[in-house]
């Protein structure tokens, strides 16, 4: 393979743990990430410290209101024109070497809020795989605080997960509490800091459990996949969009013999 020795290292990193989790270099995208979201709430809640909003947002918010309020800043995130671009600037040094240089995004970004002690916000134990997402697609997750213990997310790393999907078939997948009992002792928490990425391995058995720290967790998230790699469910022109396509494909599309 014609890799020089930081992209080996980066390589076998991300097939051996499923994961990676890097310091984000473009330091700019990220303010302007963190910056748009900042604002929103601040111009919601008008707290009188607007330090750490986002790390006391249960504290402006309550519970039955968590949804409706996602739901409107998740618009207001994806109505930004540059919004995406700034998302996939602080992944792209990673996005070359694992994925490629010919991508696809994901149209919309998604985000989640997990308040202290809420379970109305959780995403158990599953794989997206297991709902019909490609395996081609890694997704970049994006802490806008620092996530640690259950504040953060879980996954299973690929050798267990070969493990438990030996005769999976068998398995009762609507009982996924039963799963996460059975594999619990083998999950690795990440620990992860603001100013850093998560790229993993969607295929692999993921979630999040009731946040017991006694601050909000808020995060982005979007997928990203080859151009031409197999897709799943989700198709191109509905679910994805292509944002880097080089000349020589250009030319390729093109094409057509003469008449």
């Amino acid at each position: 393979m014609f890799i020089d020795q930081e992209e080996k290292k980066l390589s076998e990193e991300f097939l051996r743990k499923g994961y990676i989790v890097k310091n984000i270099s473009d330091v700019k995208s990220l303010k302007k990430i963190s910056g748009f979201v900042e604002n929103f709430c601040i111009k919601k809640f008008k707290p009188k410290n607007k330090k750490d909003i986002f790390n006391n947002l249960h504290k402006f918010l309550k519970v039955k209101d968590l949804n409706d309020y996602r739901v409107s800043l998740y618009n207001h995130i994806n109505k930004h024109k540059d919004f995406r671009e700034f998302y996939y600037s602080i992944a792209k040094d990673y996005l070359n070497i694992l994925v490629g240089n010919e991508l696809v995004m994901q149209n919309k970004v998604n985000l989640s809020i997990q308040f202290p002690k809420d379970s109305s916000s959780l995403l158990p134990l599953h794989s997206d795989t297991w709902s019909g997402d490609s395996p081609f697609e890694i997704v970049v997750w994006l802490p806008l605080v620092d996530c640690y213990k259950t504040k953060s997310m879980f996954i299973l790393n690929p050798k267990k997960s070969k493990n438990l999907y030996k005769d999976f078939s068998k398995k009762n997948k609507s009982n996924t509490d039963q799963i996460f009992n059975s594999i619990k002792k083998d999950l690795t928490w990440i620990n992860i800091k603001y100013g850093q990425i998560l790229i993993f391995n969607q295929s692999l058995p993921h979630g999040n459990i009731v946040n017991k720290e006694n601050e909000t967790r808020i995060s982005l998230n979007c997928r990203f996949k080859s151009l031409f790699s197999p897709y799943g469910d989700k198709k191109l022109g509905e679910f994805f969009e292509p944002i880097i396509i080089r000349p020589a494909t250009k030319i390729g599309i093109d094409y057509k013999d003469p008449e």
